[in-house]
């Protein structure tokens, strides 16, 4: 029998190469690989049935994650209990999301189980309600399939912690980024085709990036946040990993608690602005994102859009209010916790002490100099064009056996252009672009100001209807080979 839920205690370790996974038969008859759009109107039809596409995805989550260690817990009998509601339910034709496995990171409540945020030390009792967003996820008919891993705390770009080391579908010897790794390794995997994450410094665009996802941070206020003890003293945001810019635009309207509808276009061309300088001294673009970046460019030259360069002013007050507040948001999740400080990783005992100094300053506050800065910068023009990360994702490693300042450099170094746009409170977009590093996705990110959510969606499918992406890691790809 099926047990209601299990914990994986040590998926994900083991050798620093894996082998290649094998791809379930036929693609679980055509089930897994369609897109959550796709998946939502087979249910509501009545040509596919919830308990049908729920259990498909179960077995191939079965197969893949001995390999990429992307979940903590699976609720495989308990999400087929939820779907059969789903197949039961007089809304069913009605449901945005009817029958659609999703996987939660592991840092918001899902009403009975536990949520750890990635610290082993915390053990509190199951939550007895979801967090808004998931409760809206449910609501719109989608079905939990399991709780993602997340590096303690949700401090670091990696996803690792004490006995498991979560993987990069597309190359098992490198991480998906952190620190909604789990989530973005489980939809390039094909095992959910949408995933929830949140992002407070780059948590959702760098998995994005790294597994060749696309991902939307909403700007403050869109959706609920709610994330830890402050969200990161206010800089986190909640929103959801995809294949497909049509998934995105679902699983963000889900979340925003409004109708889905395609993004309307903006009436005319856009004047994009086209930045490649890092915001970190030092830090140079590999020669495949800077060849990301000008492809994206060119397509976007030949769509009818005005390109200009142009770098937005980040300067080095704002770069330092910035981590100020990332430090000063984990010390107050690890208070709110109650954890005992001598129980975290190192790097984050070290991390959470910086923190602690942060608060009793009274640094942790918004930064509104960043934002009138960023605000003056869209002025006259509408998106920002950047890369993401300087070069290929970082090793699938344990970084927790390491010091912080090791830790907090390698993220420096290879992931510079997120961040101030969590300081300023702005929307940004990631989806991959480009020729790829050798095997991997490449990406850019789309900027804009605030509420310029549908201007970054319909830009972004713009994109990928003139520059489709593989949709899935090869060695995974869950969708039957063409005849």
């Amino acid at each position: 029998m099926t047990p209601a839920r299990f914990t994986i205690m040590d998926a994900g370790a083991g050798p620093a190469r894996p082998a290649a996974l094998p791809v379930p038969a036929a693609g679980d008859d055509g089930v897994v690989g369609l897109t959550a759009t796709e998946l939502a109107a087979r249910v509501r039809s009545g040509g596919l049935s919830a308990v049908e596409v729920v259990r498909a995805h179960l077995r191939h989550l079965a197969a893949a994650e001995s390999r990429i260690g992307a979940f903590r817990v699976v609720r495989a009998e308990a999400a087929l209990a939820e779907a059969a509601a789903v197949d039961a339910s007089p809304r069913r034709a009605e449901l945005p999301l009817a029958g659609v496995p999703v996987a939660v990171k592991d840092n918001v409540a899902v009403a009975g189980e536990v949520t750890t945020d990635g610290a082993p030390a915390h053990s509190p009792a199951p939550a007895t309600a979801d967090h808004p967003v998931v409760a809206r996820l449910r609501a719109a008919g989608a079905v939990v399939v399991g709780l993602t891993r997340v590096p303690e705390l949700c401090v670091f770009a990696a996803t690792d912690g004490r006995g498991t080391v979560t993987r990069n579908p597309w190359d098992t010897a490198r991480s998906p980024a952190g620190s909604s790794g789990g989530s973005a390794a489980a939809v390039a995997a094909g095992v959910v085709p949408l995933a929830h994450g949140n992002d407070g410094m780059g948590s959702l665009r760098l998995p994005a990036a790294a597994c060749g996802l696309v991902t939307l941070k909403p700007g403050a206020g869109v959706v609920p946040a709610g994330i830890g003890a402050d969200s990161w003293s206010g800089m986190a945001e909640n929103g959801v990993l995809a294949t497909t810019v049509a998934d995105l635009a679902l699983g963000l309207a889900v979340l925003a608690g409004v109708d889905p509808e395609p993004p309307v276009g903006p009436g005319g061309p856009l004047r994009v602005a086209v930045s490649t300088r890092s915001p970190v001294p030092g830090v140079r673009l590999d020669q495949a994102g800077r060849a990301a970046v000008d492809a994206v460019a060119a397509e976007l030259r030949a769509a009818g859009h005005t390109v200009v360069h142009r770098d937005p002013v980040v300067t080095p007050v704002d770069a330092l209010g910035t981590v100020a507040r990332w430090l000063a948001g984990a010390d107050a999740d690890a208070e709110a916790l109650g954890l005992d400080r001598r129980a975290l990783e190192r790097r984050n005992r070290v991390h959470t002490r910086l923190g602690s100094w942060v608060r009793r300053a009274g640094l942790d506050r918004p930064q509104p100099a960043l934002r009138a800065r960023a605000t003056a910068f869209f002025s006259d023009v509408d998106v920002l064009l950047t890369p993401v990360t300087s070069g290929p994702p970082l090793p699938a490693r344990p970084w927790h056996e390491r010091g912080w300042l090791a830790n907090a450099a390698a993220n420096a170094r290879w992931a510079p252009w997120t961040a101030t746009w969590n300081g300023a409170g702005f929307p940004a977009l990631v989806l991959p672009a480009g020729p790829g590093r050798a095997g991997l996705p490449t990406s850019v990110q789309l900027v804009g100001p605030p509420g310029a959510e549908t201007r970054l969606l319909w830009l972004a499918g713009e994109l990928e209807r003139r520059s489709p992406w593989r949709r899935y890691a090869p060695v995974l790809d869950p969708r039957p080979a063409p005849d």
